[in-house]
Order: C-alpha cells, then structure tokens, then sequence
C-alpha cells in the first residue's frame, strides 16, 4: 500500500500513532488505504477502520486530519473506504515486529474462513517465543486483542486477532 518512502504525505502519516497501540503508526497497521492527488491537485487520503465498531476509529480520523493540517494539507479530503474491509494481512512487517517487541503477539495466519475465528489459534509468545501458549480470554485490552498465557515462561500477553 504505501507509496515510496520519500514520498512526505505518506511520511507525515507515518507519524501518526494509534491510539489503542501507540507502538504502531496507522501505516504499520495498514489502515492508509490511498493517497492520491485528484485532478484539481487537491491531496485524497482514504483510511479504512481495522473493524466496524472501532472505538478508535473516530480518534484515528481527529488525529490524520490534526496531522495533514499541520503538514499543510488544510485542503486535503479525507474518506473511509470500508470496502474491502481491512485485514490483519495489511499490517506491515515492520508494524508485526513492533508489535512483538512490545509485548504484544502479532496475527499469525491468514483468516480465509470464519470458522477460523471460532477456534483459539496456536500463538507464540511474544517474550520467549514458546507455542506452549493458552487463551485465558476471548478479549484482551482492547476488542481486537485476545488475552493468552505462556506456560514456559508464565507471563499473560495480549495477541492481535487475526481478522
């Protein structure tokens, strides 16, 4: 998705944190959909919510706005684009790698069922990377993360689901 490194509006959004995991940018998690300059030169941001209820949604928004503006975009439209919908596939490797370093076990499979969604997946643990793990909670800190313990080292993580 994202455009070529040098490129500043990607860069401005790479400094854009979300909210829930302030570790990643929204273009680690892959929720910059598009930027694209429109015919009348006017800047088009789409970002896509990483789920339908997203409490941080609506903060995520405030805060890409906050950032274009202060990097001289005022003019610039900013859209959702909900279809398709976002995957945890969309998070970057760097995104999965500061996830892990944070503690957090990043999504490890591609979901291509929903029946998937029903059974606890095999998860690493974050900290000593043992797959010995169990879920202690369908929900973790926030709706997108399950709570799951490690039995080799004992520490709880929360693991970003696979959606």
């Amino acid at each position: 998705m994202p455009a070529a490194a040098s490129d500043p509006v990607w860069g401005l959004l790479a400094r854009v944190l979300d909210p829930e995991i302030p570790v990643l940018s929204i273009v680690d998690l892959g929720i910059v959909r598009e930027v694209r300059r429109e015919g009348d030169g006017r800047l088009r941001v789409a970002i896509t919510p990483t789920y339908s209820g997203c409490p941080a949604t609506e903060v995520i928004r405030k805060l890409v706005r906050s950032a274009l503006d202060a990097g001289g975009y005022a003019d610039a439209i900013l859209e959702e684009a909900l279809s398709p919908p976002w995957t945890s596939d969309w998070l970057t490797p760097a995104g999965r790698e500061k996830l892990r370093a944070f503690g957090i076990a990043p999504p490890e499979e591609t979901v291509t069922s929903p029946r998937q969604i029903l059974r606890p997946p095999a998860v690493s643990c974050p900290r000593c990377g043992s797959r010995d793990t169990a879920r202690v909670s369908e929900f973790g800190s926030t709706p997108c993360k399950a709570h799951y313990r490690c039995s080799a080292c004992a520490e709880p993580f929360d693991y970003f689901k696979c959606l």
